[in-house]
């Protein structure tokens, strides 16, 4: 194992220590448990205070940082996401026979997390965990659309300049920033050949409690079975699909109201 690797994998086991639910451990004993020296130990430390993943106490001992905790609000927002989603998803498919996946926003990409394929013969094979530029997809305008400004705004710089993947890639900021306002208007989103020539899709949010858009659900096929017509006859049912997992998830039309109120 090269020396970098090696650097990964004692940081990943010192984290680990710290399932043993101790509110702090001190240097010498993560020393004595990961059977490493001091000074190693301690390296290891400083990086992982300077990333905010672990956080030094008044009495020099050491317990995990908030970064840690931000991890794990994710992982378990993922988790209910997955339970919330996972009934929707299996109607929406079995309602229009075409591949629906779930997306969530992970710096300026797409990752879709969750996915059930075409029960057509033609069909697409994007496979679960796969990760795309967020301006090319119907799942990715959407998480745009929904973003606070300044959020949007980080966003945008990170993927400057906007990658051309297609003919058809929306690469000129400003014109992205006109289709985000026309999707928070209808409430939905569609990409056409935009991300790969002959793929069409169309997606909605997915809200949680509080109103905020936490996901997407879409639907792709080929572009030949998702004509002008078709795309607005599908995406009455995938707003449906959205507002179906976001119930799932604690959201009603109410709070959201409030919210926008």
């Amino acid at each position: 194992m090269s020396d970098g690797l090696s650097s990964v994998g004692n940081a990943a086991r010192l984290l680990k220590a710290f399932l043993s639910r101790e509110k702090e451990i001190g240097v010498s004993e993560l020393a004595r448990r990961l059977d490493l020296g001091k000074s190693t130990v301690h390296r290891l430390l400083t990086t992982l205070v300077q990333e905010g993943l672990v956080e030094k106490t008044d009495s020099g001992a050491y317990r995990l940082g908030l970064t840690m905790f931000e991890l794990g609000q994710v992982v378990h927002s993922h988790m209910d996401l997955h339970g919330a989603v996972g009934p929707v998803l299996a109607s929406l498919r079995e309602e229009t026979h075409e591949g629906c996946q779930v997306g969530v926003l992970d710096g300026h990409e797409v990752v879709y997390i969750d996915r059930l394929e075409s029960s057509q013969t033609l069909r697409l094979f994007n496979e679960t965990g796969r990760r795309v530029p967020v301006h090319t997809t119907s799942s990715g305008k959407t998480l745009l659309a929904h973003l606070p400004e300044p959020d949007l705004e980080r966003v945008l710089a990170a993927a400057a300049p906007l990658a051309q993947m297609t003919p058809r890639s929306i690469t000129d900021p400003a014109v992205l920033r006109a289709e985000l306002a026309r999707i928070r208007a209808r409430g939905w989103s569609e990409a056409v050949e935009e991300r790969e020539v002959g793929v069409a899709s169309i997606a909605a949010p997915i809200r949680e409690a509080s109103g905020r858009v936490v996901a997407a659900i879409s639907i792709g096929a080929p572009a030949a079975r998702m004509g002008a017509q078709q795309r607005r006859r599908l995406a009455v049912v995938v707003v449906e699909a959205g507002e179906a997992a976001s119930r799932r998830l604690g959201w009603t039309h109410e709070t959201q109201d409030l919210r926008e109120g």
